[in-house]
């Protein structure tokens, strides 16, 4: 039995979000950069909502390295082109120096265009 289209969709989703998470611990810049909306922020658990540019730049230079992510639970809806997805991640990060595991729940809303799924944003708070 295939998949209906509303499951493949958040299927798809939820394979954008995994290759985040990869790209994250890989420290892979680059491919973040490509996966991630021009316009993509990430509002930190302080409330601080950074634009893609300076997280990616605090990356390249150490301020922010993750050395590994644990999924722990993972939902998405979607709606015709948009979706929300919501995971619960445990980070394994060092942080302005600061290294910590961090329960994270990470709420992004993705957008697809030409059938590929792009975060435009990410949320993240604890759990």
């Amino acid at each position: 039995m295939d998949a209906s289209p509303d499951q493949s969709a958040r299927e798809e989703v939820i394979k954008a979000y995994r290759a985040f998470l990869q790209a994250m611990t890989d420290g892979d810049t680059d491919a973040l950069d490509d996966m991630l909306d021009h316009g993509f922020t990430l509002t930190h658990i302080t409330g601080y909502v950074q634009p893609k540019a300076e997280w990616l730049s605090q990356m390249r230079t150490g301020q922010f390295v993750y050395h590994g992510i644990e999924e722990k639970s993972v939902t998405a809806g979607v709606t015709g082109d948009t979706a929300r997805l919501v995971g619960r991640i445990v980070t394994d990060a060092t942080v302005y120096g600061t290294h910590a595991n961090w329960p994270l729940r990470l709420t992004m809303d993705y957008t697809r265009e030409s059938g590929t799924w792009t975060a435009l944003r990410s949320v993240a708070s604890t759990w």
